[in-house]
């Protein structure tokens, strides 16, 4: 079985974070392991409270995990300060893991802030020339390419901006865009649209943790980056269909396990 580790915070309602990306992962038929980076209180009405973890115990949970069961793929998500980011980089640059992909989270989606400041300079230094994927949102590809974004032609110029900052592949999410929900893949001086319709859902609590630890399990697997890509929408927009209704909140999880029921 291929295996994958996740290096994210923990969500206590199980829609987003380490709790989704643990579930994606054994949806998509890999062996999930976990790295928490902080500890959330929250639910589908919002985030109450955010602890992070030490640096110590980021550091030991990673040495834990590679020097057993080195993972085939890595999905990075939230990381709230500049030293966590700093202590990661660090050590995936002494493992040399293949298939890094990272979910760059800033903003929930209730709205509230995971990352401070010093973290988004410390994700630009030190993680993302680590990685072979990356998976910005609208609102976090123009945090990172500095750039405003009004459509298509928009977002091929962020991607291509971004990816000159990593020399990975970037993917720019469309799902805050009013009409679709198409997605751009930018590789290699490529651009690659992944089209899809718009589902009338907001139950999309977690939709990009859940997106890019799918990438991630599908690199795992072997495929090329356009198929994990692909595979891995295919995926999210399943579980959005699916029509999960859990939570008083405006957002509600995906229905993670859609394929087993």
């Amino acid at each position: 079985m291929k295996t994958a580790l996740t290096i994210a915070g923990s969500d206590s309602s199980g829609g987003a974070g380490i709790q989704a990306d643990l579930k994606t992962f054994a949806a998509c038929g890999v062996y999930g392991m976990s790295v928490i980076t902080a500890v959330t209180a929250q639910n589908t009405q919002g985030v109450k409270k955010i602890a992070d973890l030490s640096e110590d115990i980021i550091e030991a949970q990673i040495d834990a995990v590679f020097e057993d069961i080195f993972p085939d793929a890595v999905k990075i998500g939230m990381i709230s300060n500049g030293g966590i980011a700093q202590k990661i980089a660090e050590k995936l640059r002494y493992y040399k893991p293949n298939n890094i992909v990272i979910d760059p989270v800033m903003v929930a989606t209730s709205s509230a802030s995971l990352m401070k400041s010093d973290g988004l300079s410390a994700l630009i230094k030190e993680l993302l020339p680590l990685a072979d994927v990356v998976t910005p949102n609208i609102a976090e590809a123009e945090t990172l390419a500095q750039i405003n974004i009004f459509g298509p032609e928009d977002m091929e110029r962020a991607a291509k901006r971004i990816s000159n900052m990593t020399n990975a592949a970037v993917l720019v999410k469309g799902g805050h865009l009013e009409n679709n929900c198409d997605d751009l893949l930018y590789k290699n001086g490529e651009c690659t649209w992944l089209c899809c319709e718009k589902i009338d859902n907001p139950n999309t609590h977690g939709t990009g943790c859940t997106l890019s630890s799918a990438i991630a399990s599908n690199l795992a697997r072997g495929k090329d980056t356009v198929a994990a890509v692909s595979a891995a929408k295919d995926y999210v927009f399943g579980a959005i269909q699916s029509g999960l209704e859990l939570g008083k909140g405006g957002h509600g999880p995906l229905n993670h396990i859609y394929r087993f029921f």
